[in-house]
C-alpha cells in the first residue's frame, strides 16, 4: 500500500506540474515579449508550442532508456530520480524569467516524467497480478493523473492571477520534498532487478501488432489534448476574451472526465470487454474535439471538455492495465510501458508543434476537426483487436477443454489397467 502511495502521489505532482504552467506560461511570455505585431498570435502559438512540446520531446527520447534499466536497476531507483528532477524543474519554473530557463525547466521535467511513469506504472503491474484487482489499482493510480490536472490548471491560474508566477511553482515544490522524504523512509532503492532469461525483448513487444494497435489508441486520443493545451487558450483570448483566471478553468471538465474515467471503468472494462470499450472511447474523444471549436461562450465548452476527458480516461483504464497482460508470462513490465510512454510522448511532442503550425495554416477550428476525425476512424483497428482477442480466447478455451479431455481419458485408462491387474 506505501508503494502505491508513493506511486500515486509522484504521478499526481509530476502532472500538477505538466499543467500548472499551461495558463501561466502563454500569458507570461505574452507579457514578456510585449509583442504588438499583427501575427503576434501566430508567432506565440510557435513560442508556445514549442516550449510545452520539449518536455514531451525529452521524455519521448528516454522512455525506450528508462524501460531498459528497469531490467537491471529494478523500479524503485528510477521512480526516486524522477522525482529529484520533478524539484529541480520547479524550481526552475519558479526563479526562472526567460524563455531559455523556462525551455530547460520543461525539458528536466521530461526526464522527470520518463522515470516516474515508466517505473511508477510497472511498479504497480509487478505487485498486482490478478486481471481483476490490476484493472482496479491501476484505474485508481492512473486518476492521480486526472487529480493533478484537475488542481494543476485552476492553481496555475488563481496563484498567477494572484500572487504572480512564482507562487504556484513554489507550492508544487515544496510537496515534492515531501514526497521524496517519504520515499527514502519506506522504499528500498539499492534494490535492483533479478535477471530473468525469459524476459521479452523490444523487437518482440514491438512486432506484436496487439501492442501496437494499443498504443496506436492511446496516442490517438491523447493529441487533441496535447493540441489545445497551447492552442486553446490563445485562441479562447482572441474569440471569447475570458478573465484571465478562466484560461485554467477550462480545463476543468476535462480533469473531471478523466477522474470519472480511470476511477470507475477500470473494472467495467475488465468486466465487459477491454477492447470493446476503448472502442466507444476513441469514438467519444473524437466527436468531442469536433465540437470544441463549435463554442461562442465558455459555458458551451463544458460538454465537449467533459466527453473529451472522459474519453481518454476510459481508453485508459481499459488499455494500460491490457499491456500489463500481454507480457504477464515473460515480460519486463519496464519495456512495455515505455512503449505506451513513448505513444504519449509522441502526442504531447508532436500535438504541440503540429498543432501549432496547422492552425497557422488552416486555423484552430479545422484542426480540432481533423483530428476528431483521426480519432473516430481509428476504431477499426480497435474493432481488429476485439475480433483477434476472441479469437484468441475461444482458442484457449479449446486447448483447455482438449487437456481436461486428454486428462480424463489417461485417468480412464490407469483405472482401467489397475482393474485388468486384479
Amino acid at each position: 500500500m506505501i508503494t502505491i502511495t508513493v506511486v500515486y502521489l509522484s504521478l499526481f505532482l509530476d502532472n500538477v506540474l505538466l499543467t500548472v504552467v499551461v495558463p501561466i506560461i502563454p500569458d507570461y511570455l505574452w507579457t514578456l515579449d510585449a509583442n504588438t505585431t499583427a501575427n503576434a498570435e501566430k508567432d506565440e502559438n510557435g513560442r508556445v508550442g514549442l516550449l510545452l512540446s520539449s518536455k514531451a520531446l525529452v521524455q519521448l527520447i528516454l522512455n525506450p532508456a528508462v524501460g531498459t534499466l528497469t531490467g537491471t536497476l529494478g523500479y524503485a531507483r528510477p521512480l526516486f530520480l524522477g522525482n529529484l528532477s520533478l524539484l529541480l524543474a520547479a524550481l526552475l519554473f519558479a526563479f526562472g524569467q526567460t524563455y531559455e530557463i523556462l525551455f530547460l525547466a520543461r525539458s528536466i521535467q521530461g526526464i522527470a516524467s520518463a522515470c516516474i511513469a515508466v517505473s511508477g506504472m510497472s511498479l504497480v503491474a509487478s505487485q498486482y497480478p490478478k486481471e481483476d484487482e490490476r484493472s482496479k489499482i491501476m484505474g485508481f493510480v492512473l486518476g492521480s493523473i486526472a487529480l493533478g490536472v484537475l488542481l494543476g490548471y485552476p492553481i496555475g491560474s488563481v496563484l498567477y492571477d494572484l500572487e504572480g508566477k512564482m507562487a504556484p511553482f513554489l507550492l508544487v515544490s515544496c510537496l515534492i520534498i515531501v514526497i521524496i522524504c517519504l520515499q527514502i523512509l519506506t522504499l528500498d532503492v539499492q534494490t535492483t532487478a533479478e535477471p530473468n532469461e525469459q524476459q521479452s525483448t523490444w523487437m518482440h513487444l514491438l512486432s506484436n501488432p496487439h501492442i501496437l494497435i494499443i498504443t496506436g489508441a492511446i496516442w490517438c486520443s491523447t493529441s487533441p489534448m496535447a493540441i489545445l493545451e497551447p492552442c486553446l487558450p490563445i485562441w479562447l483570448r482572441t474569440h471569447i476574451r475570458p478573465k484571465k483566471w478562466q484560461l485554467g478553468t477550462v480545463f476543468i471538465p476535462d480533469s473531471v472526465g478523466y477522474l470519472i474515467g480511470t476511477n470507475f471503468f477500470g473494472v467495467i472494462a475488465y468486466r465487459y470487454g477491454r477492447s470493446k470499450v476503448a472502442i466507444l472511447a476513441v469514438f467519444v474523444v473524437g466527436v468531442s474535439a469536433i465540437l470544441i471549436p463549435s463554442a461562442n461562450t465558455m459555458s458551451q465548452l463544458i460538454f465537449p471538455h467533459l466527453g473529451m476527458g472522459l474519453g481518454i480516461g476510459v481508453a485508459d483504464a481499459a488499455l494500460v492495465p491490457l499491456l500489463a497482460s500481454l507480457v504477464d508470462r515473460n515480460g519486463n513490465y519496464g519495456l512495455v510501458y515505455s512503449i505506451q510512454q513513448v505513444a504519449v510522448s509522441l502526442a504531447y511532442s508532436l500535438g504541440p508543434i503540429v498543432g501549432s503550425e496547422m492552425v497557422r495554416a488552416i486555423g484552430f477550428p479545422w484542426v480540432m476537426r481533423v483530428v476528431g476525425i483521426v480519432n473516430m476512424a481509428y476504431c477499426p483497428l480497435l474493432i481488429y483487436l476485439t475480433l483477434e482477442r476472441r479469437k484468441l480466447s475461444t482458442k484457449k478455451e479449446e486447448k483447455k477443454d482438449y487437456d481436461t479431455f486428454q486428462k480424463s481419458i489417461a485417468s480412464y485408462e490407469r483405472f482401467h489397467d489397475s482393474d485388468d491387474d486384479l
